[in-house]
């Protein structure tokens, strides 16, 4: 099977600076805000992207180190198959992540809801469009009952 390299498009940049206390997921920090530098050589791949509200970023859990096939996520301390997470420690430590776009100047992006550590390298932006990326008749398997707990809706340090 062939290898494949992904060059980074830009930077995310947040206010989060450790691995520990980033929300598990954007949409359960609004307030969140960050900014992303898309490099200038790309600058003209962001035509457009103002029309849209959210947008996929794809990048590279850069910080994360090894992998497990079992992982205990953040929601829970029972393991789960990775493919069944969103752990960072996966066998390609690729990140995806919906954010809401605030603002688009020039090279730079200005996101909230975001969930992301500061430095993180940017793979891909994509738009959100919720008549292709909203489902109908879905089922979230064991997170179904785990987003009571506000406790639990930042990292800890157990990927550290």
């Amino acid at each position: 099977m062939k290898n494949y390299t992904y060059k980074p498009i830009g930077i995310i940049h947040s206010g989060y600076k450790q691995k520990e206390g980033v929300p598990i997921q954007g949409i359960l920090s609004k307030r969140s805000k960050g900014w992303i530098e898309v490099f200038p050589e790309f600058e003209e791949g962001l035509k457009d992207i103002d029309g849209f509200s959210h947008i996929f970023l794809i990048y590279c859990f850069h910080l994360s180190k090894g992998y497990s096939l079992l992982t205990k996520p953040f929601l829970e301390n029972k393991e789960h198959g990775v493919f069944a997470t969103r752990a960072p420690k996966r066998p390609n430590p690729i990140g995806i992540s919906i954010v809401k776009l605030e603002k688009n100047e020039d090279n730079k992006l200005y996101i909230s809801e975001v969930d992301i550590i500061d430095g993180t390298p940017l793979l891909d932006i994509k738009p959100y469009v919720s008549k292709f990326d909203a489902r109908d008749n879905t089922k979230m398997g064991w997170v179904k009952n785990k987003l009571g707990n506000k406790d639990k809706h930042n990292s800890d340090n157990r990927f550290c």
